[in-house]
């Protein structure tokens, strides 16, 4: 996919409504820009501790963003789900789906997400037995990903990958997500974690280039300063953190990203961390950033 790129628009002043930019360049008007037609998205997994379903879904509906990625099947049933978006008129546009679903009950999760309209499948996570220790074992997954792409792409579906810090393995100059990938084929695509990219020793905007046109999304994530924010993991709110989204945005831009989703893997307030997310990225996104 194309998208042209434009100026990078900066933070919201204050109480402003006027977004500065943070190049320099002339301000914009950032309530001239809808939130919920933007490709911003919430990761669920964010709000897990945020009341029930139907309270987590209200703070996504608050911050102004019309989709979100969900966490397998949310503990619930299809038709439950599917009700519960519906009511606060919310999208859902990927779910994270664990390889060992994937590999033994993948009818069980296709049909799941058929239910509720999603067509991306993204793997999220693999527990310490799953990771390959080598180059060949991060190749062997890969073709095994290849497989499941197969049979995901046959009714209608798309597989993706999303990393953490342990991919970020180097092996020959190549990283473990670039092997598997490269072994995975062009089917299967990429969710970049750009905090666990920074995490991993890589910078995010050169990374993002490393996959042009196979990064269907991104987890729009930052990290704060070094022995900052224990509690929390570590991580900070967007755009409160040390991740240069000057130079992010843009690359992710031009690596032709569909989909920007917020994410914090330990907030102490769950919906403040939404809201501020997505005023961020309003504010930011590159001018051409549309849905796909």
């Amino acid at each position: 996919m194309t998208k042209s790129m434009l100026t990078l628009r900066g933070l919201l002043a204050g109480t402003s409504m006027l977004a500065v930019s943070v190049l320099g360049t002339a301000p914009v008007a950032a309530q001239d820009r809808d939130t919920g037609t933007l490709p911003i998205a919430v990761q669920m997994y964010t709000l897990r501790d945020s009341g029930t379903l139907d309270d987590q879904l209200a703070a996504v509906q608050a911050a102004g963003v019309t989709a979100v990625e969900t966490v397998g099947m949310q503990d619930t049933d299809a038709e439950t789900l599917e009700a519960a978006l519906d009511k606060h008129g919310i999208t859902a546009i990927s779910t994270h789906a664990q390889l060992a679903d994937l590999r033994d009950n993948l009818d069980a999760v296709i049909a799941f997400n058929k239910a509720i309209g999603n067509t991306i499948l993204v793997v999220p996570f693999l527990k310490p037995e799953e990771r390959p220790t080598d180059a060949a074992g991060w190749a062997a997954l890969g073709a095994e990903l290849k497989a499941i792409s197969d049979k995901v792409k046959a009714e209608g579906m798309t597989l993706a990958y999303h990393n953490h810090d342990f991919e970020m393995a180097q092996f020959d100059g190549l990283s473990a997500l670039e092997i598997m990938m490269e072994a995975a084929g062009p089917d299967v695509l990429t969710e970049l974690d750009l905090a666990w990219v920074a995490r991993g020793g890589f910078d995010p905007a050169e990374y993002l280039g490393r996959f042009d046109g196979r990064v269907f999304a991104v987890h729009a994530k930052d990290n704060a300063p070094t022995g900052e924010a224990a509690d929390e993991k570590g991580f900070k709110a967007l755009g409160q953190g040390t991740q240069d989204w000057a130079a992010i945005l843009p690359a992710a831009e031009a690596a032709g990203v569909d989909w920007y989703i917020i994410e914090h893997d330990q907030p102490l307030d769950a919906p403040a961390v939404v809201k501020t997310g997505a005023e961020f990225l309003t504010a930011n996104l590159p001018e051409g950033a549309t849905r796909p």
